[in-house]
């Protein structure tokens, strides 16, 4: 089944790019019907690298890296490279990926084999949850209209992996295709230098290499229209919560908050705050949060796009209780290998239950407070900073049901967004 809604803006501005397809036909398109609508795979090579750079292009699955840099960086490797698409949007309220994956699957296969050339790679991993049958079966379908026509010159392989918060980190998936489990890994070396069966291997996320994909057809100025100086292009976001339509919008960076959930119908209630960035990412106050540009510059230094999640928190809802919710989900699918993960994390989400509880000691906050910062920066993976960032933007955000759950108890108002039960996901092979 097509994720749905799968949407694209409409203004003049917000022209769809990636979703161009999807908008002009409502329906997925054949190889056949791809290339008619996009045209042929230019065969670019290295020198697309240097077009990537003058586009601009950073990466969409949450760290914004330059892609250009990545790109050259495994070009430049001794051995034969290796390309892995990661597909496996283990942030539990991003629908980007798997939409992207479902409505234009051949835009993102184009963008792989064109990373796979310009770096010398002679494979491509496609990775995606196991537990997305339906989208493994259509994918597989994809790959194989592709190797019926001799398109691609270099091997695609769809793999299935363990679907967890943590899987989809770039060591996580190296490690799980050289046979070990999809656990995250220290670095150095890192991924680029010494990834799958030892070979410089580029991670990238398949909305990235979709991007990659109309820069090779239509360079680098073309991408440059849309979005801002500095985040330039069109990216996509999943707009969640407590909005008449739910969905993944197409929008170009510095488009504001408010905005963005008036595209997504407005909202379906009165609100308090948006969660920016997914479960690591930040809690904002409404008004302020509104006119805010959802780019990295336009959100520092308050939050970041993260996953490219803005989730709208309904005035009715408690969001002490919303943050121990997600809190107690990330302390219970952590890579479960490092004392921050082990031991920081869960200790923070137990604090936070508490506080959300009315169950605070007086000396809590203080405690929490201590905890919080003793998180970041400790762990082989940034697991347990963005747990971190969560937790302290609650504290700063919600002084007023702070001081509340500590004078006066639980506030008895539910919580409403949609988190995974806190308990262990992980099938770690």
């Amino acid at each position: 089944m097509i994720p749905a809604p799968a949407r694209a803006l409409t203004e003049p501005s917000a022209t769809p790019r990636l979703l161009d397809s999807w908008s002009a036909t409502g329906r997925p398109l054949g190889l056949t019907e791809h290339l008619r609508h996009h045209g042929p795979v230019p065969r670019t090579g290295r020198a697309l690298i240097e077009v990537i750079e003058e586009a601009g292009l950073t990466g969409r699955g949450g760290a914004g890296f330059p892609t250009a840099r990545k790109l050259r960086a495994v070009a430049e490797g001794r051995r034969r490279a290796v390309v892995v698409a990661n597909g496996m949007e283990s942030e539990p309220l991003s629908r980007k990926d798997r939409t992207l994956l479902a409505v234009a699957p051949h835009l993102v296969l184009d963008g792989a084999v064109l990373a796979a050339e310009a770096v010398g790679a002679d494979r491509i991993h496609l990775c995606v949850p196991r537990n997305r049958t339906t989208q493994l079966s259509a994918l597989a379908t994809a790959v194989e209209e592709r190797r019926d026509v001799g398109v691609d010159p270099v091997v695609v392989r769809i793999e299935a992996l363990p679907h967890g918060y943590v899987t989809s980190e770039s060591t996580a998936l190296v490690h799980w295709l050289n046979g070990g489990p999809a656990r995250p890994t220290s670095s150095p070396p890192r991924t680029r230098e010494k990834g799958v069966r030892g070979r410089p291997t580029l991670v990238q996320n398949v909305e990235t290499l979709a991007h990659l994909a109309l820069i090779a057809r239509h360079g680098a100025d073309w991408f440059r229209q849309a979005g801002t100086t500095a985040s330039p292009g069109t990216t996509l976001v999943t707009v969640a919560g407590a909005v008449h339509r739910p969905g993944v919008l197409e929008t170009e960076p510095g488009t504001l908050v408010g905005t963005l959930l008036q595209q997504a119908g407005g909202p379906d209630q009165p609100l308090q705050a948006v969660l920016l960035g997914g479960f690591a990412g930040t809690w904002l106050s409404l008004p302020h949060a509104l006119g805010l540009p959802f780019s990295r510059e336009g959100l520092t230094p308050h939050a970041a796009p993260g996953a490219g999640v803005i989730a709208a928190l309904p005035h009715d809802a408690c969001p002490l209780a919303e943050t121990a919710r997600i809190l107690a989900y990330l302390a219970a699918n952590g890579a479960q290998q490092c004392g921050p993960c082990l031991f920081g994390l869960p200790a923070v989400a137990d604090d936070f239950t508490a506080l959300a509880d009315g169950h605070a000691t007086p000396d809590l906050l203080d405690r929490l407070r201590h905890r919080i910062g003793l998180l970041p920066g400790r762990g082989a993976c940034r697991h347990p900073d963005g747990a971190a960032r969560l937790a302290a933007s609650a504290l700063a955000t919600f002084t007023g049901d702070v001081d509340h759950h500590l004078t006066h108890g639980h506030c008895h108002r539910p919580a409403t967004l949609p988190v995974p039960p806190a308990t262990r996901t992980q099938e770690w092979t």
